[in-house]
Formats: structure tokens, sequence, C-alpha cells
């Protein structure tokens, strides 16, 4: 008996952790991604424990812990280097199961490839949808430079700006500017020993962050207007609004190489879609629920959603009834967090010297009533547990033999 077939567009970490989950409970699959390659544009991803336990489910949660940096003692300072609070990691793991980890979007995205048959990744295959097969008995269709596909399911991981959103929800605003830009570098470690940190300043933050294989992951926000680029280069930029910061700040930029800079502006959906599905098309990820950045939990939703979306959408199921339970599952969920990444981002934003005063001073307090009162900012998000697993066995079968 042939397999129903799922077309992903996409093949970012929520596109190829839905095509893992799809492919292990039954599901013949095919990932369209428009770019020549699958080399990841991002740097480092923190996979929390809520999106550590989905990737347990499909049998990559252990070998993803054991390639990422587990969180270490840090905390949050001012520019001028003064602590506001400090990280207790120990007691982040007790109270949510498990650490944040930390590691590089590429060692995620080739272990997922890994547990793919060898065909069901295109690249340089742009994909558009052209019927989402709402009529009864029809199949979704959808067209590429190729020629067109017909699918059991389409899934739309193709980000923020997806076409997918656009095509089932023509009416809806889409995303909106956050109001600041973003960098990202990696880089060798420095020689001097640091503390990982996140930093915060007047409209703007810098993180710096270890990652396993001795080198740097750091990122950058400032509040700036939409399209701006640096007249020079974007690390000229970086030393501009960050080289009188505290070290290692400066060396980390200095270390970094010109081309190598990534620059995006934030958008956000803060007006949640009216459904993430409609007739064979469902959404996931960015398209779905993109946020700011500000809780880290961009990437972690979406490996949600994946796993989610598998556990409802059963090769031998109604299509229907489990896309409709999946919508019921993800859409609260992920609209609570998009309002609470939006609010932590309008504290980053804050400019004027009271207004970063009265924050600084109530970071610094909180920390010091102790660990627990900062923790609850991931209070339901943080410690999730995934839904039954439904394909168990069949995932631990491709966990021992790997593509």
């Amino acid at each position: 008996m042939d397999h129903p077939h799922a077309v992903v567009i996409g093949s970012g970490i929520g596109g190829l952790t839905a095509a893992v989950a799809l492919h292990a409970c039954g599901w013949r699959v095919t990932v369209l991604e428009r770019a020549a390659s699958l080399e990841p544009v991002g740097a480092g991803i923190a996979l929390a424990p809520n999106s550590q336990r989905a990737l347990d489910v499909i049998g990559l949660g252990d070998e993803i812990r054991s390639l990422a940096a587990w969180q270490g003692e840090g905390g949050m300072r001012t520019p001028s280097g003064r602590w506001l609070s400090r990280t207790n990691s120990a007691a982040a793991a007790a109270r949510f199961g498990g650490p944040l980890v930390l590691l590089h979007r590429a060692a995620l995205v080739d272990r997922l490839v890994a547990r793919l048959p060898d065909s069901a990744v295109r690249t340089d295959a742009a994909a558009e949808l052209l019927d989402p097969g709402v009529a009864d008995g029809a199949r979704a269709v959808v067209t590429t430079a190729s020629g067109d596909i017909e699918a059991d399911l389409v899934v739309g991981a193709d980000g923020i700006r997806s076409g997918v959103r656009e095509a089932l929800f023509p009416a809806h605003p889409g995303p909106s500017y956050a109001g600041f830009t973003t960098w990202r570098i990696v880089v060798p470690a420095p020689e001097r020993p640091f503390a990982p940190h996140e930093t915060w300043g007047r409209g703007a933050l810098w993180g710096t962050q270890p990652l396993k294989d001795g080198r740097i992951y750091a990122y950058g926000a400032a509040v700036a207007p939409a399209g701006a680029r640096a007249a020079d280069d974007e690390k000229a930029e970086l030393m501009r609004r960050f080289g009188s910061w505290h070290d290692p700040i400066p060396s980390i930029i200095a270390a970094a190489e010109p081309g190598q800079v990534l620059r995006n502006d934030v958008h956000q959906l803060i007006d949640p879609l009216p459904s993430f599905h409609r007739g064979r098309v469902v959404l996931l990820g960015d398209s779905a629920h993109a946020m700011a950045p500000s809780l880290g939990q961009g990437g972690n939703q979406a490996v949600e959603d994946a796993i989610v979306l598998a556990h409802h959408v059963t090769p031998e199921g109604d299509l229907g009834a489990g896309l409709a339970a999946y919508t019921a599952d993800r859409l609260p969920r992920t609209s609570a967090v998009v309002r609470k990444a939006a609010q932590a981002a309008r504290l980053m934003c804050l400019r004027s010297g009271p207004a970063v005063v009265l924050r600084d001073t109530l970071m610094s307090v909180a920390s010091r009533l102790g660990p627990t009162l900062v923790l609850r900012t991931f209070d339901g998000i943080a410690d999730w547990r995934p839904p039954q697993h439904t394909y168990a066995a069949r995932t631990k079968e491709a966990h021992r033999s790997p593509r």
C-alpha cells in the first residue's frame, strides 16, 4: 500500500523536524527548499527543555544534547559590566526538567537531514501553493519549476514572509516590524575566560554564549528604523554601537569577519491567524506565529509544532480532524508566547534614562529575591511536554539505523 504523501515547503528547523516526525509515523515526505543548499542562515540556536523533549519523541534529544553546550553560570549585565542578575542554571534545570543547551544551527540541521531518505530533500526547488485541496476528495497541489506536485498534506514552513500563509489567509495583515534589528556572529573564543552574559543598554542588548566546539555565538539587537543598513559594513556598525561596552564584547566584535555578520530586522505576527490550517495545508513555525527573539523561543516553538502535527495527522487517521486538533493545540499556546516575547522586547527597546534605570533596578531586585522569581517568566513555556508518543517504536528503530 502506498504511503500518503506530505510535501514540506521550507527546510528550516521546523520544516525539517516536521519532515522527520511525519516520516517516522508513516508518511512519504518531500521537502522543497528554494535555496541552492541547506546551509543554515543563522548561527547558534538555544534549545530549551520544551523543544528538547519534543526532539526526544523522534529519538534526537540525547544526540543533540551530546553536541550542545549546556548553559553555565552567567547572568545579565549593564554596558559598564555591572551584574544585574546571576543565572542559576541548576535552579532552571530543576524547575523545567532539564537545562538550556546551545549549538550551531548547522549541527541540528545535519542531524535532522540524516533521519530522512536520500531523495526526500530537494534544494533549488522554489514552490508555491496552487490548490489547498479544500474540495471534498481533492488533493493539495504545489507548483514548482519542474512541474506540479499533488500531496495529501502540505506543510507551510516557509518563514516569516510565508507565501503559503498569504495564499491561505490573504486578508490577514501579516507580520509587523517589531522596532529593532538584530546581528549574529560566530567567532573563535577569546583568550581570556568570561562568564556567559546578556547585557542590556539603552534600546540595545548584547549576548555572548559559548558553543561546545570552542567557538562563541554572539548576538546584538538595537532599536533602528526598518530596513536600515550600515553605510560601510555591519562589523563596523557593531563596533560603533557596542565597541565601548564591557569586555569581552569589543574583542568578540573585532574577531568577526565583516562578511559573516548577519543582520535581520525583527518582524512578529502580533495579530494571530484565524487558524493554522485550511484544506490539506497546515502552517508551522515563523509562517504561523513569527515572534520576537527576546525569549529565545522561535525555533523551540517550531520544533513543538512539528511534533504535535505528526501526533495528530497519522496516515490512517482523519486528516481534517487531525489538522483541527493541531490548530486547537497550537494556536492558543503560540499566540501567548508571541505576546510574552513582544512584552520582553519592549523592555529591551526602552531608551529614556529614567525608564532604563527603573528596568535595571527591577531586574536587580528580582535577582536578589531569588532565582524563582526570574524563572517564572518561563513557566508554562519551558515546562511544556509533548503529547503521547504515538510512533515511539518506529522512531527508536530510525534512531538505531539512521541513513
